[in-house]
């Protein structure tokens, strides 16, 4: 089992953005995550790798509470952003994913013209008072997703129009157009070419400088290039935790190297 005392050596000197203890989730009779402690850095990219079905999908979830939209999992233990616990029945689940923005495995624009795509959040969380604030809200995320310069003169034009990349990146700006202090990204690239999987790699790297990101990906090559941390995950549990490069070099535990190495997956 994962040692907490070697999580807190390893950011002892850093800022924890999120700390999770014990976390449990049950899919009715499905002991889905078993356990899970980690602390989360602020302006980092952590990545969550392992198996599929290996947990570390429903984990991520676990942190915006996209898991209470399905009746039969239950989620036990302590998650804490900034020290609050986000379970805590006086946090309001749509409020806390405008701080814990969320991009999915496949691109999924609203069919809403680009410009009404990224001003959707800022809309209904009041974060314009007029017109020019919220035009100035989507061209700041828009320059944030690397995307103004290729869309600045079809805003009105439907965001399903785009290419699978600059879909992905549009549905990036729309989740840090709410200034979130989290992005969590389930497979980001998993759908798109390499030309743009550099792009939103790259951008990724962008990203870290304002935000903790934390990416699901099943490629070890993409976690190796994007990711500071990564947590490794298998049959539920998180079995290892810490830098990246000694995770993929000098990692600790047999399973992290079996692995990593390709001898289970």
């Amino acid at each position: 089992m994962y040692d907490m005392k070697q999580v807190e050596s390893i950011v002892a000197q850093d800022d924890i953005k999120i700390a999770a203890r014990k976390v449990q989730v049950h899919y009715g009779d499905k002991h889905a995550l078993k356990d899970v402690d980690v602390d989360i850095l602020d302006k980092t990219v952590t990545a969550f790798i392992g198996p599929s079905g290996c947990g570390k999908s429903t984990f991520l979830r676990c942190i915006n509470r996209m898991n209470d939209t399905i009746p039969i999992c239950r989620v036990e233990g302590r998650i804490t952003l900034d020290g609050e616990d986000v379970y805590d029945r006086r946090v309001d689940p749509v409020q806390l994913r405008a701080k814990v923005g969320m991009v999915f495995q496949k691109p999924n624009p609203f069919p809403k013209s680009i410009f009404d795509n990224v001003a959707y959040g800022p809309r209904i969380h009041g974060l314009a008072r007029n017109r020019a604030e919220l035009e100035d809200i989507v061209e700041k995320a828009l320059r944030g997703a690397a995307l103004w310069n290729e869309v600045r003169d079809r805003l009105g034009e439907p965001g399903t129009g785009l290419s699978g990349g600059q879909q992905q990146r549009l549905c990036i700006a729309r989740a840090v157009a709410t200034s979130p202090e989290v992005l969590l990204m389930d497979e980001p690239c998993s759908a798109l070419d390499p030309i743009a999987t550099g792009q939103i790699e790259e951008l990724i790297d962008q990203l870290r400088q304002e935000f903790s990101v934390v990416i699901v990906t099943h490629s070890m090559q993409q976690a190796a290039r994007v990711s500071q941390k990564t947590a490794f995950f298998h049959l539920g549990n998180l079995v290892e935790y810490g830098d990246t490069d000694t995770i993929f070099t000098k990692p600790r535990d047999s399973r992290t190297e079996s692995y990593i190495s390709g001898r289970i997956g």
